[in-house]
């Protein structure tokens, strides 16, 4: 399987029976997505950062992709995507609370887990319905997300193999709307990795994930 990552929280995965994007993005955030094409697209909440899909196009074995906007367990194409609930800010935060939708993807045998846009600490009960992961894609950038502190916390939960930050602040982000984000190097201090690697691509096999959880970082493409 091969993980590109295209900025703010979307990724796309490609694997042996298909493509899946998540979390594509309209121009809002202050650049471009690239034209990318997929079988699959999951919608962790309902934000046009967030929930771009009519941007995505099909494939040779799916004229429109599939797009995965609810909670609940799917089958395409030999992918498996289930969902489960959380929430976009803290419990404690005066805003209300809005659903986020956590996705497990399940390709060439590889557990991708994307966290979408979790604003508050992993429950008990979430991890358990979660279960295994073998790379979380995390965000990291606070204000409207878990910030660094959080992320680590939610890392050391779930233990996956591989960790990939995202939704963090960049120069290309819109600052009026995104300014106020954390920037990368605040979690990859608090993760305190002796050694990040940085990739364009992350290519990942079943039989050869880490044996303990390593820190990626994707360049945006």
């Amino acid at each position: 399987m091969i993980l590109t990552y295209h900025g703010h929280s979307c990724f796309k995965l490609k694997g042996k029976l298909g493509t899946v994007v998540v979390d594509p993005f309209s121009s809002s955030v202050g650049f471009s997505m690239p034209n990318l094409s997929a079988d699959i697209v999951t919608i962790s909440h309902d934000n046009s950062s967030h929930n771009n899909s009519s941007a995505v196009s099909g494939t040779s074995r799916r004229k429109k992709p599939f797009v995965v906007n609810n909670l609940g367990e799917y089958e395409v194409g030999g992918i498996s995507v289930f969902g489960v609930k959380s929430a976009q800010v803290s419990k404690d935060a005066e805003e209300e609370k809005r659903e986020n939708r956590i996705f497990t993807i399940i390709i060439d045998g590889i557990r991708v887990c994307h966290l979408g846009e979790l604003g508050h600490e992993l429950t008990a009960e979430t991890i358990k319905e979660i279960g295994a992961v073998d790379i979380l894609l995390v965000p990291v950038g606070g204000v409207y997300t878990i910030n660094a502190k959080q992320a680590v916390a939610a890392v050391k939960s779930l233990e996956p193999g591989y960790v990939v930050p995202m939704h963090f602040k960049t120069s290309a982000h819109d600052a009026g709307k995104f300014g106020e984000l954390q920037e990368l190097s605040e979690f990859v201090k608090e993760f305190g990795a002796e050694k990040v690697e940085t990739v364009d691509k992350l290519k990942v096999e079943k039989d050869r994930l880490p044996e303990e959880k390593e820190l990626v970082i994707i360049e945006r493409t």
